[in-house]
């Protein structure tokens, strides 16, 4: 499988993650802080060269009612700039809840509120990205080995 690049893309942060080789687990990579469109574009690409990212998955916060927003507007424009930077597919999940869910492992994890604003975005990925990974999964048809 190719590796996937994660991105919750926020107004001010972009947390990114990466998914290992087989497709089974999504890492924390790092959080950009936003600039301009032109730094966090080129940011973005230097990261998928260096790590031969094959597809990217941005988080998209569709509304509880399942209709695009503001914020989910300003994600898809986003990825239409990036596409333009880039030559690999994109695509995108729900990341309905992701920052709660965050807050949450953080909490768990005992980090303090400082430690949690650091990190929010780069788990918010990770969620995002893993279930991605997760649909994937369920999705796609496993192959019996079984000669019996």
């Amino acid at each position: 499988m190719e590796i996937l690049l994660g991105l919750d893309v926020g107004d001010v942060r972009i947390g990114v993650a990466l998914s290992d080789e087989l497709g089974v687990a999504a890492h924390p990579l790092c959080t950009l802080t936003r600039k301009n469109r032109k730094v966090d574009l080129l940011a973005i690409a230097d990261l998928v060269a260096i790590h031969k990212v094959g597809r990217i998955i941005i988080g998209l916060p569709v509304s509880l009612d399942g209709s695009i927003g503001t914020q989910a507007e300003k994600v898809q424009k986003f990825a239409q700039r990036l596409e333009h930077v880039i030559d690999i597919p994109i695509e995108f999940q729900d990341e309905s809840f992701t920052t709660a869910e965050a807050e949450d492992v953080l909490r768990e994890l005992n980090k303090d509120t400082k430690e949690q604003k650091e990190l929010i975005d780069e788990v918010s990925a990770v969620i995002i990205l893993t279930d991605y990974l997760k649909q994937i999964r369920e999705t796609t048809p496993t192959v019996s080995t079984n000669n019996t």
